[in-house]
């Protein structure tokens, strides 16, 4: 490590150096989880500092040993989200059965909007906000694995192993029909009533769209 020749940032430096203890790895943890939930319900603009320590039942101080302000919190978050989000879309697979690969994207995108509403929302927010604190990724990461699966989707058509789509297109509209499930879910709860299952409903009508879009 390079020395800085000011002994106060050496010792920063050391300290961040270490790996962290089962202790400092579970605060991390509550308060990444406690800020989910804070801006995904209030947005980044909305959320402050002292919402997200007392979600995470921690002082404020010690919330800002772990993270130095509210942008690093969201940082961290929206790092580790996007990777989550990803995945699906990078385990599309080109040797696989084109039709069998696309309506498996489908189905784990429509279960992730089930199982993790507060980060689709948070993603969602951080979008119509302009990414601000995630155009790089947004211009680099995701698109060149979206281009790189809009390729593979391209030959499958020109395989006539699916039906001619605009691969980008496809792509864009499995997003919107899927997270629109958790972005939405008090107007689609709103609409369907407080008993019914919107993921029941939607998992069958999205098979039988994209099934019938999918035919060669």
């Amino acid at each position: 490590m390079k020395d800085t020749g000011h002994p106060a940032q050496a010792g920063a430096a050391n300290e961040q150096d270490k790996p962290l203890t089962r202790i400092q790895k579970l605060n991390r943890r509550k308060i990444l989880e406690a800020a989910l939930e804070v801006f995904s319900a209030h947005g980044f603009r909305g959320a402050t500092l002292d919402q997200i320590a007392v979600e995470a039942g921690l002082s404020k101080p010690n919330l800002l040993y772990y993270f130095p302000s509210k942008e690093a919190i969201h940082v961290a978050l929206m790092g580790g989200l996007l990777e989550i989000w990803l995945a699906p879309l990078r385990a599309l697979n080109p040797q696989g059965d084109p039709r069998s690969e696309l309506m498996g994207y489908v189905r784990r995108k429509l279960q992730m909007s089930r199982d993790m509403p507060r980060e689709s929302r948070l993603f969602a927010n951080e979008m119509l906000q302009g990414a601000p604190r995630l155009s790089d990724t947004l211009g680099d990461e995701l698109k060149e694995l979206v281009d790189a699966k809009a390729e593979v989707i391209r030959d499958w058509s020109a395989a006539g192993k699916i039906a001619p789509v605009d691969p980008h297109h496809l792509i864009f509209s499995i997003w919107a029909l899927t997270q629109h499930y958790a972005d939405f879910d008090v107007q689609v709860r709103a609409v369907l009533g407080p008993k019914a299952d919107p993921f029941e409903g939607a998992g069958q009508f999205l098979d039988m769209l994209f099934e019938r879009l999918l035919a060669p």
